[in-house]
């Protein structure tokens, strides 16, 4: 891993800098043009949940949305990383339920919602965790879909067709690993691969092509006509519902209420967060060194939001809001601020 990446963040306690987070920053054309940078942006990075918008895109250019008739916030699901909310849980049991199966079709694993205040609710009412709680389970009811509209063709019977669908050799991961390949322009046959956390495969790529993905999403260009289509469509389904991409609290929702089709942004895990903005027709990438999502990453975009999508002064300071942050101790005091670096704001400047 490179030492050169500059620090993009930093976390100030009174006056003084108590700690740093290195990272790199991309934001591509759709031509590929890098618009600017930061760091190294080239060297392969996993892109992890990042990127469930690219993995989305074969639920909707398959004709698997249309055919199971999905709506705005089962599409946006299809791209979460949820919270597990009551409502998340019951979008995912709906979606499975309109493909004919249930969740015992997911493959994903089980964990506890990450909302804190719905894990405790689920605790208490004696209730365990099930799939459907897992943060990618919106995605994986769309790779079921996908899984029963190419059983119906092939006249196989869905839930045996759909078995063993995160694979890399099924049916369904290749269409999905097809879609990665094309939008970011990457060979991933020559790419290094890994297992994700929800158990598929993820390969490393390079900020500039997840940026340029991302740009593609945003743009349509440099996309086949189904998979621009698939990427409006998705973007739509988005804005129209950002409560199902994240959850209540969450840097994603948050910022596509407030800013609708403007921003589609999308956190992974280990510091990555990537972006679509359809207006400047960009993408955005970035990876921070330290893996740090939940704060430093945030920043980041926000400070990435700030510079280059139209907002109106109301917006502008809650963007803003998000890009220096302060730091409160537990009697609520406020003891230091985690902001922008110098070189980050050098950098988009």
């Amino acid at each position: 891993m490179t030492p050169h990446n500059p620090d993009l963040v930093h976390l100030l306690r009174g006056p003084a800098l108590e700690s740093f987070h290195r990272g790199a920053l991309a934001i591509v054309d759709a031509g590929g043009a890098v618009w600017r940078s930061s760091g190294d942006i080239d060297r392969p990075v996993f892109p992890r949940s990042a990127n469930k918008v690219l993995q989305a895109l074969p639920l909707v250019a398959s004709g698997a949305a249309e055919a199971f008739g999905l709506s705005d916030a089962e599409l946006a699901l299809a791209c979460a990383s949820h919270s597990g909310e009551p409502a998340h849980v019951a979008t995912a049991a709906g979606v499975l339920a309109k493909a004919g199966l249930g969740a015992q079709a997911l493959e994903c694993g089980t964990h506890w919602p990450r909302d804190e205040a719905v894990l405790k609710a689920l605790a208490r009412s004696g209730h365990e965790a099930s799939a459907l709680h897992n943060n990618c389970s919106g995605k994986h009811a769309g790779f079921v879909c996908v899984g029963c509209l190419m059983a119906r063709a092939a006249g196989r019977e869905p839930g045996e067709f759909t078995r063993g669908y995160l694979r890399p050799d099924h049916p369904v991961m290749r269409e999905v690993t097809a879609a990665v390949a094309a939008t970011t322009g990457c060979d991933l046959a020559r790419a290094p691969m890994g297992t994700d956390g929800c158990g598929i495969p993820t390969f490393g790529v390079p900020l500039r092509a997840l940026a340029l993905a991302f740009a593609r999403v945003a743009s349509g260009q440099g996309l086949s006509a189904g998979h621009a289509r698939a990427a409006l469509r998705l973007r739509q389904a988005v804005a129209a519902s950002p409560f199902h991409v994240a959850g209540t609290g969450r840097f994603d929702t948050r910022v596509m209420q407030r800013l609708g089709e403007r921003v589609f942004c999308k956190v992974g895990a280990e510091g990555v967060y990537c972006a679509a903005l359809p207006e400047a027709g960009l993408g955005v990438a970035i990876k921070l060194d330290d893996g740090n999502t939940a704060r430093a990453a945030e920043v980041v975009m926000a400070a990435v939001i700030a510079r280059l999508v139209r907002l109106d002064d109301a917006e502008r300071g809650f963007v803003q809001g998000l890009a220096d942050v302060p730091q409160r101790n537990w009697a609520g005091t406020e003891v230091g601020r985690l902001q922008a670096s110098p070189a980050l704001q050098a950098a988009l400047a």
